[in-house]
């Protein structure tokens, strides 16, 4: 079985498009989506429609809760709730019910779980390997090999046992037997980590490999968006800054 895993999507549909693009061309039996749709960007519904669409397997991300109304983006930072608030106003209703199915967690394989932040909490950053290890409690008594999460749109990968990386390029790992994985594809729509290339992750669970890849897309049409839409200009900078 093959996978594709996507996350932090934040309606960036030029970058979505692009992701889904490439996944296609390689051919996956399934994808999944590690939250956060919306935010930050100017397609939210647009995006929504996608993931709907393909029907693709989702869980809930901390920005979806606070605009479709789970919660309150009151502790976001400036910029973050100012797009919260943005899209809100504009979110479809049917769109805003979607984001309200969603569980904060999936099993796919019976062996790989899906959350946003952590297995604790969506709202939890894993960003380094002591990070990653805190969590493994959470695992024991599932059969559960490999953690997918999102939120710090970071790619990563971090091992129970053997090497540990926080990834900076395309890169191809061999999962090692008998170990526990923590793997962050990295964001699709508002990468962190000095590229602005959207970023997604293959998982072939027959070969035990796991494939790091990074798009290219139109990015000077989504920052052209974010300009027309009156969001905040500093979603533009980062974007292109990849942080």
């Amino acid at each position: 079985m093959r996978f594709a895993v996507i996350t932090d999507i934040h309606a960036n549909l030029e970058a979505l498009n692009a992701v889904l693009k490439e996944i296609d061309g390689i051919g996956v039996d399934q994808i999944v989506s590690l939250g956060d749709v919306v935010g930050y960007n100017a397609n939210p519904n647009e995006c929504i429609d996608i993931i709907r669409e393909r029907e693709i397997l989702s869980v809930l991300g901390n920005h979806d809760a606070a605009i479709c109304g789970l919660e309150d983006p009151w502790f976001f930072r400036a910029t973050a709730r100012r797009a919260a608030e943005w899209t809100q106003e504009r979110l479809r209703e049917d769109n805003r019910e979607f984001l309200k199915t969603l569980s904060e967690e999936v099993t796919f394989n019976s062996v790989c779980l899906g959350v946003h932040g952590s297995p604790t909490s969506k709202d939890d950053y894993i960003i380094d390997w002591l990070d990653a290890m805190s969590q493994l409690e959470y695992l024991e008594g599932r059969a559960i090999d490999i953690c997918f999460f999102g939120h710090s749109h970071r790619p990563a990968i971090f091992s129970e046992k053997g090497s540990n990386h926080c990834l900076d390029a395309s890169k191809i790992h061999t999962l090692v037997p008998n170990s526990r994985y923590f793997i962050n594809p990295g964001a699709v729509g508002q990468p962190r980590d000095k590229n602005w290339q959207a970023a997604f992750g293959i998982v072939d669970l027959d070969q035990r490999v796991v494939e790091f890849h990074r798009v290219p897309y139109d990015i000077d049409e989504c920052c052209e968006k974010i300009r027309e839409a009156g969001l905040p200009q500093e979603l533009a900078r980062r974007l292109k800054r990849g942080k």
